[in-house]
């Protein structure tokens, strides 16, 4: 098993990796999409954390959040969000011909990947960087030629705020590091 620690900083920004069990891809489906967003909702009453930027695919997704200044405990709100989905999608999506003995241990469904991938924003170029990587995802991985296009995404608020140009991203690929936990 795994010996690792996950970071500790209450009140800090993180960017996170969630990945569907063996990578299905029906996080993009309707109802998919509807119980991700009632289970964000339902945990954020009871464990507050902003989103600061969210970009959803297939079968992964990223998201970059800030936890209140006296909470770290983000594995929590995913462990709540997870379950919620899990319970209002399973019995359409759970596959048990993907079942295994340590996911019948353990209680676990066929659409989520066990774990995820945290990382700690350290400064405003780090968060600048995640962001810009969140956004241009769906261009990465081909879905879309050009990042507007793309529908799941928060880059159409902070167009509208005017943080990014509704061009940004375009066809020209932009310089980002590679890896971020796919």
């Amino acid at each position: 098993m795994s010996n690792y620690r996950r970071a500790n900083i209450k009140g800090g920004t993180y960017f996170f990796t969630v990945v569907t069990y063996r990578r299905q891809t029906f996080l993009c489906d309707d109802n998919v999409r509807k119980a991700l967003r009632n289970g964000i909702r339902d945990v954020q009453t009871t464990h507050p954390f902003t989103i600061d930027g969210w970009v959803l695919l297939p079968d992964h997704l990223h998201c970059i959040w800030t936890l209140p200044p006296d909470d770290a405990t983000f594995g929590k709100r995913w462990a709540m969000i997870k379950r919620f989905v899990t319970k209002q999608c399973g019995p359409e999506l759970g596959r048990e011909d993907l079942m295994n003995e340590s996911k019948r241990k353990r209680k676990e469904s066929t659409i989520w990947q066990r774990r995820f991938w945290e990382h700690q924003i350290r400064d405003e170029r780090d968060y600048e960087i995640h962001m810009d990587y969140l956004h241009f995802n769906p261009v990465r991985h081909g879905y879309v030629k050009n990042v507007r296009d793309w529908p799941h995404s928060t880059f159409h608020r902070y167009v509208r705020e005017g943080v990014y140009d509704e061009n940004w991203g375009g066809e020209a690929s932009i310089s980002l590091e590679d890896g971020f936990g796919e």
